[in-house]
């Protein structure tokens, strides 16, 4: 069975000032998730599933239209801050959804085949998602067992301000122990890299050779339910808090320690980058362009393009 992508592409952008997840970076135009899915077909996935918001469907739809190959099944979903399970209502001064697993719950009607999590606005590289490719197709869609792809902490930085990441820990075989969340990491010259507390002090330090989620995630259709689940759970403990946020490492890490599912951590030295700040822009066009001059890629990823 191929599998299927799930792109999450309903972020609100608020450091970047803009509609990031379509803002053009390639040489005929092309947006970061232009270049995953264009992977994402060549290592084996057969649809894409877009997780967007509705303020933004338009422009969203517009950006895609005519671009893909007929063969490719596509589809569009909603994340809505309403959507809550078990009769869950919204506090009065909640104004963001809840979080990519939250985004992924989005998709939970439409899943039917093994599926892979990606960001709309980062770049994974198509080694990442021929290993997760690879994963998948060997699952069948009741099994719980899941995969990640883990990056190097150090290569996947911003020069211009602090990121989140998730860093992870694993057991001699590869199975996930848990992912922690560290909100501020920056590098700080020679001395390493740093978590930084909201006054900008240290509060850990990492070598760099960590390995780190980067939202790149490998489930079944039996991961569905099981997320529903600990997101209501979630909205017991922490639904009151006007900014909290149901990640998807949250939920995993709560399903391996009640051992009612697992993960394999797939380590990549893939090349990651994506943007996260305006001046994060012109890098990763720098970047791409030296992927096409190499011939990593078409100048045109499309055949309707020029």
């Amino acid at each position: 069975m191929k599998p299927t992508l799930v792109v999450l592409a309903a972020g609100m952008g608020s450091r970047y000032g803009g509609i990031k997840q379509i803002d053009p970076v390639g040489m005929n135009g092309e947006a970061i998730i232009d270049y995953s899915i264009y992977d994402a077909i060549r290592t084996g996935f057969n649809r894409v599933i877009f997780v967007i918001r509705r303020e933004i469907e338009e422009d969203v739809r517009a950006f895609f239209a005519g671009k893909f190959p007929p063969d490719l099944r596509v589809d569009y979903v909603y994340q809505d801050l309403s959507d809550l399970p078990g009769g869950a209502v919204v506090p009065p001064e909640r104004t963001k959804p809840w979080g990519t697993g939250h985004a992924m719950l989005a998709a939970r009607d439409v899943v039917d085949a093994p599926f892979a999590v990606i960001n709309g606005d980062d770049f994974y590289g198509r080694p990442a998602l021929a290993a997760m490719a690879e994963y998948l197709s060997r699952c069948s869609p009741e099994g719980r067992e899941y995969a990640m792809v883990g990056y190097r902490l150090d290569r996947t930085l911003s020069e211009n301000g602090t990121v989140s990441r998730g860093i992870v820990t694993h057991d001699d075989q590869g199975w996930l122990t848990s992912i922690v969340e560290h909100t501020r990491l920056i590098r700080q010259g020679d001395q390493g890299i740093a978590s930084l507390d909201d006054q900008d002090q240290a509060i850990e330090w990492f070598q760099g050779h960590e390995p780190v989620s980067m939202n790149l995630f490998g489930f079944t259709p039996a991961a569905m339910p099981q997320f529903l689940e600990e997101f209501g759970r979630f909205l017991e403990d922490r639904g009151s808090e006007p900014k909290s946020e149901f990640y998807i490492p949250y939920g995993m890490n709560r399903l391996n320690q009640a051992g009612t599912a697992r993960m394999k951590v797939l380590r990549s030295d893939s090349e990651w980058f994506g943007v996260t700040y305006q001046d994060d822009r012109p890098q990763v066009v720098a970047r791409i362009g030296a992927l096409i001059e190499v011939g990593d890629y078409p100048r045109a990823l499309w055949p309707c393009q020029g």
